[in-house]
């Protein structure tokens, strides 16, 4: 089986696969005081709740943005799973011709999350990751990875909003009844919902304008879905689309 790791800002997602099966996967908090070994015995136990070892994982594929943390979960699946990672960088063959001005100044994430959607849905195609930043990322007609957008993510949009107003209260990022709220926790809900809504519409129209007429949209990330319930623009949701991609980069690469 292979374990794809998805280490990202606020979330470890990790995933098994067995050939192109998607089986068991887990969020974890990304927790950069965490050492190898526990990384490892959460990895473990993990395994063991969904009746598999160690010995039933025989590769893995890493995509980080946190670079602290590569290095810790290279060492796990070195000592825990005895076999040597893929970490997709720049000397990883993925498919995806990158256009950016600076190609290494792409996330792995970014360029994991292209080669997924060119192969799958093919192009042009826009991706949006509701993660911790909102990204935004145009993939042309040939598969090649135009650049993208990025915006803070409706989380830390909420932390500023309640750490910087005093009479501000947190509240749960839920769709309230109406757009008008009519206290203060649906208005704050209904400008954290709503107001990404718009920045969604806003800058797929923009995105679509640039790649000369339409393109598919695909929706990925932890609220994704409730997003995708408020517009018809994200055509597509795909919750795993980065474990997607890493196990088609390990293919590529074995």
């Amino acid at each position: 089986m292979l374990l794809c790791i998805d280490i990202g800002n606020t979330n470890i997602t990790l995933g098994l696969y067995q050939g192109e099966t998607l089986g068991p996967r887990w969020r974890l908090a990304t927790d950069h005081d965490r050492m190898p070994d526990e990384f490892a015995l959460q990895m473990v136990g993990l395994l063991q709740m969904a009746g598999l070892s160690a010995k039933d994982v025989d590769g893995a594929a890493v995509a980080s943005v946190v670079p602290p943390l590569t290095g810790k979960w290279v060492d796990v699946c070195r000592t825990s799973l005895r076999c040597e990672p893929l970490v997709v960088d720049a000397g990883v063959r993925t498919g995806v011709r990158v256009r950016y001005d600076d190609p290494k100044a792409v996330g792995a994430d970014r360029v994991v999350d292209a080669a997924a959607a060119y192969r799958m849905y093919g192009g042009p195609v826009i991706i949006i990751d509701f993660g911790t930043g909102t990204t935004f990322d145009a993939i042309s007609a040939e598969g090649d990875y135009l650049g993208g957008a990025i915006a803070p993510g409706i989380g830390i949009a909420a932390e500023a909003l309640f750490s910087h107003a005093a009479k501000l209260t947190r509240v749960e990022i839920t769709r309230p009844p109406a757009a008008i709220g009519r206290n203060t926790t649906h208005s704050i809900q209904s400008g954290l919902l709503f107001g990404y809504v718009g920045l969604v519409e806003g800058m797929v129209a923009r995105f679509r304008r640039e790649l000369d007429g339409q393109a598919k949209v695909v929706g990925t990330g932890g609220l994704a879905e409730l997003i995708a319930r408020e517009t018809p623009v994200i055509e597509i949701l795909a919750p795993w689309l980065t474990l997607d991609g890493l196990r088609m980069i390990y293919e590529m690469n074995r």
